[in-house]
């Protein structure tokens, strides 16, 4: 059985707002059907829940749900990551579609930097975000998966996440099997784990899904059922 991806990484919304305008953005329509904030295009920071990762009990968080992270202001950035130095039992993930804009160097073991490539066109994100981004940890999320992208260099990266359209619009618009199994193999010739999010299942088959993570995600996980003894 396939498992979901939000039960084992939590979303913290530090900053909420994206200047992006993607069509597919799942975050711009909560924001405005629950009338979160005036304008999602004006990016807020709420330093106020800094305080959540003080939790004791260790977490896998995903720090930019709801934001990218090239819109974030370089004293916000500060803040966060200093917050994430403070607090190494839990490990911390950042994505952006504008990793030609960031300017970031870290030693932090637990912070993990990220680009979203939807088509081949997007590829180039991923070596802009090695050169813009000097850290431990590198990902990327191929979401929603909407080319076959061919041959991708994936040297240098930690972890992979492959997934679909959802909503209304994957009637029309979904990723194809072989696009997926392709991203797979390339990943696993490198040894690096890949996880294919639960909304590719009806895609590809619950006996062909594979939903791995980086080793210091499944220690937060094992930690996390001590927790409860």
């Amino acid at each position: 059985m396939s498992i979901c991806i939000k039960d084992n990484i939590q979303n913290m919304n530090l900053v909420i707002g994206c200047t992006i305008g993607c069509s597919y953005c799942y975050a711009r329509n909560n924001v405005n059907r629950y009338h979160v904030m005036d304008d999602f295009s004006k990016p807020e920071f709420f330093p106020n829940k800094l305080h959540i990762m003080e939790k004791k009990r260790p977490q896998n968080f995903l720090l930019t749900g709801m934001s990218d992270l090239a819109d974030w202001k370089q004293e916000w950035c500060e803040a966060v990551l200093e917050k994430i130095r403070e607090n190494p039992q839990h490990q911390f993930l950042f994505l952006s579609k504008r990793p030609d804009l960031l300017d970031i160097e870290t030693d932090l073991e637990n912070a993990w930097f990220g680009v979203t490539v939807t088509r081949k066109s997007e590829l180039w994100r991923i070596e802009a975000l090695c050169q813009n981004v000097s850290a431990k940890h590198y990902h990327i999320t191929f979401e929603p998966l909407f080319d076959d992208l061919g041959k991708v260099n994936l040297s240098g990266i930690d972890w992979i996440v492959i997934g679909t359209m959802t909503g209304a619009q994957s009637k029309k618009i979904h990723t194809h099997p072989e696009w997926a199994y392709t991203l797979t193999e390339q990943a696993h010739a490198l040894d690096i784990p890949v996880f294919m999010k639960e909304d590719i299942v009806p895609i590809i088959g619950e006996e062909n899904m594979v939903q791995e993570f980086p080793e210091a995600f499944v220690k937060v996980l094992e930690a996390q059922k001590e927790w409860h003894k």
